[in-house]
């Protein structure tokens, strides 16, 4: 492993972060995190196209913890499975989505992770977006019965509102949680996502608009509502609705884009992690310090 990036002491009460995979064994994500720079991380609980995954191995549990104790990684991420849907009017699919997001919630607590990040889902087969959204309370609510913890958080993150997914509006993800938060004993917070933010319709790349986007994001989510950023860059242009992420500066949000979102003051205690593309290799090292590098 090489040697751990030392940033200047000024900029490390930020937190650039990126996703790992625990491939081998749950600590191999830390251990990438610290070779990468980064200060903390998000994984993948088991395999993100499964339905079921093994509880985690207790030796690698404490192994994660001694690292993140030792290196300072914090938070902890752990992105839920993408076969979640918890809107799901599916006979099939729903009851598989809340046992699914239910082992996310048990992993997530005995892996020590902050916070659980998970899709809205999408509303096909409900008459109207608002039964939608009740019905991923309602799963919400389901999967989390009898389960509490002083650690975990589950975050909503924002989508790019394509087709019939939820959470392209910021006002989606507000509902969810009015309808779920005094029923569930976890926090529920927001994850906002760049990509899907700018997709979305959601100008963040100009002064005016970042600014205006930190004025909704406060009026209908509350910033201290919102730990986590995902900062992706996007292959898709202002509203096209495409989720699809790219390099940071390679997309249309671009180098200064992020230059002015890295520094927005209302943004410098969220942590950033990224979830960009590998396309050669390196580029998961050369996205950790291009955030690092804008940071001023």
């Amino acid at each position: 492993m090489s040697t751990p990036v030392r940033y200047p002491l000024r900029v490390t009460k930020r937190r650039i972060g990126i996703h790992c995979s625990t491939s081998g064994a749950l600590e191999n994500a830390a251990l990438k995190a610290i070779e990468l720079g980064a200060n903390c991380l998000q994984i993948f609980s088991g395999s993100p196209r499964t339905w079921a995954a093994p509880p985690p191995n207790p030796v690698n549990v404490a192994k994660m913890a001694a690292l993140r104790k030792e290196h300072d990684l914090t938070p902890l991420v752990i992105h839920a499975n993408y076969l979640i849907n918890l809107c799901s009017a599916d006979a099939a699919n729903r009851p598989k989505s809340i046992t699914a997001f239910r082992g996310e919630v048990e992993r997530g607590i005995t892996i020590g992770a902050e916070y659980l990040v998970v899709h809205p889902g999408s509303a096909k087969d409900h008459e109207t977006r608002e039964s939608a959204i009740a019905a991923f309370a309602e799963g919400l609510v389901e999967a989390c019965a009898g389960l509490k913890s002083k650690t975990l958080s589950i975050l909503l993150e924002n989508t790019a509102g394509h087709g019939n997914l939820l959470g392209g509006s910021l006002s989606d993800l507000r509902a969810i949680r009015d309808l779920a938060a005094d029923r569930v004993k976890l926090r529920i917070g927001y994850c906002l996502d760049t990509c899907h933010s700018y997709a979305a319709g959601y100008e963040i790349t100009t002064e005016a608009g970042l600014k205006r986007f930190i004025g909704e994001t406060e009026k209908n989510l509350g910033l201290e509502n919102v730990p986590v950023i995902h900062a992706n860059d996007s292959k898709g242009a202002l509203a096209s609705h495409l989720d699809r992420h790219a390099n940071i500066g390679e997309g249309y949000i671009g180098i200064e884009g992020f230059r002015r979102i890295l520094n927005a003051r209302a943004l410098r205690d969220k942590a950033f992690v990224l979830e960009t593309p590998i396309d050669n290799d390196g580029d998961d090292k050369r996205n950790v310090d291009a955030l690092w590098n804008l940071i001023r």
